[in-house]
């Protein structure tokens, strides 16, 4: 029986059985009480009916006992409090259920897709993977009121209860190419049994949030991505780099041929000069493919675009080219000192910063909320104090490994107050938090979704998603389409999709000219 029906049935119920309740005592008070012979039972039924529904005019009275005069007030104020009082509490949100709009609980004819369960940033970042090559999807969202925002915005939506059996089917499961369980370790397990159930020979890839929890998940039956441990690393190899010239986070394309992001840093000698003067093809033979100012991407960079501190170059070139250019986008190297880095936030991804700043032998200090073993620091991110007892002046670069975004951002400006030298590298939930991140101060930022989503195109799809773990994206894939063009007409980078996702796909080892044409086999650049 539907919600709508058993709420309809029950104050129907209640109303009926209520004027019942109140006719009899009412109709052997008028025989008795008030001496009304020979009357009959449906005429106090009438007039009980007209009293509750606020339509009689008391044709019944006046009443000459007290007794009944007090059972009529009695009877008047149910009936206002049944009518008037219950009336919205029932009727109200039936009427709002029946106008609202009504969101699909099933798909029909959707083959060689992916379910995703459920929708979070995380799954915004992997839709849009899987939109820009043209895979279909459908989310399964419990949430009724996220379900329906979803549906309004023209995603893949249905209402529905991951962990039922009956709702995979509804979403089609047994046809689908594979099936994302992101909601909690708990419930990510449970989902990959019920899918079991189903569909044994379809992918189920489950997003694990504790790292000592996968081996559970692959025993239910999940292939597992764990991306916090990546972050962490990733976040790590940012200041480590910031310490050497090594480049242990550059992306090799070919042999001798590497793709890398480098952070111009405050002080160093391309702070503040523009592309022209910076001289970075002729002092380093690299090539300069982009960069990030603030988080906004921008490609080709203009000869008069100035390297502000914390802009994030996006280079090519040999390793051992990438190598020298890093050495100029480094401020001056002081000498490792105790409290070197500061640490913000000891969960998952704070961890793996320490254990790769420890690998290095790179000296670190610790702030966390709580107390526990590895925290040097206890005490509030946001307050100055808890980041002057943690030496913030003396240090090179802070790591934030908070989870929730609004804190980090604070702690930025915080940090940005009291030592505006210091580098700030951050991690943040959403990728929409990231603009605000560099508009707070911080020097480079990673988005857990973005990481999260690249991961899983990596797992679910054919393409080679080389770079899960940064900014960029690059993509080793073919480009038939193109088989005989030269790169002028081609317009690759106008292109929409190129456009919409600021994607860098190569496999070139040298930068292409106009007239360069395509041969079948190639790879766009």
């Amino acid at each position: 029986m539907s919600n709508w029906l058993r709420r309809s049935l029950l104050y129907v119920g209640t109303v009926v059985g209520t004027m019942l309740a109140f006719s009899v005592p009412y109709h052997y008070g008028m025989l008795y009480l008030e001496g009304a012979e020979g009357r009959l039972y449906v005429e106090s039924l009438q007039h009980v009916v007209e009293t509750f529904t606020a339509t009689g005019y008391g044709s019944d009275s006046p009443w000459n006992t007290v007794t009944m005069n007090l059972f009529v007030i009695l009877m008047d104020v149910v009936g206002v409090a049944l009518v008037f009082l219950a009336l919205p509490v029932f009727m109200f949100p039936l009427l709002q259920e029946a106008l609202q709009t009504t969101i699909p609980t099933s798909v029909d004819d959707l083959t060689d897709h992916v379910v995703i369960c459920t929708y979070s940033s995380r799954a915004e970042a992997l839709i849009g993977e899987l939109d820009s090559r043209g895979v279909p999807y459908v989310v399964m969202e419990p949430d009724r009121d996220r379900a329906l925002d979803l549906y309004e915005s023209e995603y893949s939506v249905i209402y529905a209860d991951p962990e039922s059996a009956e709702a995979l089917r509804d979403a089609r499961l047994e046809h689908a190419r594979a099936l994302v369980a992101d909601v909690s370790d708990e419930v990510d397990t449970s989902i990959v049994l019920s899918a079991g159930e189903i569909a044994e020979d379809v992918t189920v890839v489950s997003v694990v949030e504790e790292p000592s929890r996968e081996r559970y998940h692959r025993l239910a039956g999940a292939d597992v991505v764990s991306p916090r441990p990546l972050l962490g690393r990733s976040l790590a190899s940012k200041v480590t780099g910031a310490l050497t010239a090594e480049l242990d986070d550059a992306v090799e394309i070919g042999e001798d041929f590497e793709i890398a992001e480098l952070a111009v840093q405050r002080g160093s000698r391309l702070a503040g000069a523009t592309l022209a003067e910076s001289g970075i093809r002729e002092r380093t033979g690299a090539n300069v493919i982009g960069a990030w100012f603030a988080g906004e991407f921008r490609s080709p960079l203009p000869p008069g675009e100035t390297l502000t501190d914390g802009t994030v170059l996006l280079v090519s070139g040999e390793r051992a080219q990438l190598s020298e250019l890093r050495t100029q986008t480094r401020s001056p190297v002081r000498r490792v000192q105790p409290g070197e880095v500061v640490v913000v936030g000891l969960g998952e991804v704070g961890r793996a910063v320490a254990d790769v700043l420890r690998g290095a032998d790179v000296e670190y200090t610790v702030v966390d909320l709580e107390d526990a073993d590895g925290v040097d620091v206890v005490g509030d991110a946001t307050d100055p104090a808890t980041l002057e007892a943690a030496g913030i002046d003396e240090a090179r670069s802070a790591v934030l490994a908070l989870p929730d975004d609004t804190v980090a951002e604070f702690a930025t400006l915080v940090i940005d107050d009291l030592a505006p030298g210091v580098e700030v590298v951050a991690r943040v939930e959403s990728a929409d938090s990231v603009t605000k991140m560099y508009r707070a101060g911080a020097d480079y930022v990673l988005a857990l979704s973005t990481i999260t989503g690249r991961m899983l195109a990596s797992a679910l799809l054919e393409e080679q998603v080389l770079t899960p773990d940064l900014q960029i994206e690059l993509v080793r894939t073919a480009a038939p389409a193109l088989d005989g063009r030269r790169l002028a007409d081609a317009d690759v980078r106008g292109h929409p999709a190129v456009q919409r996702t600021r994607r860098v796909a190569t496999g070139a080892c040298r930068p292409l000219r106009g007239t360069d044409r395509f041969t079948r086999g190639s790879r766009p650049p």
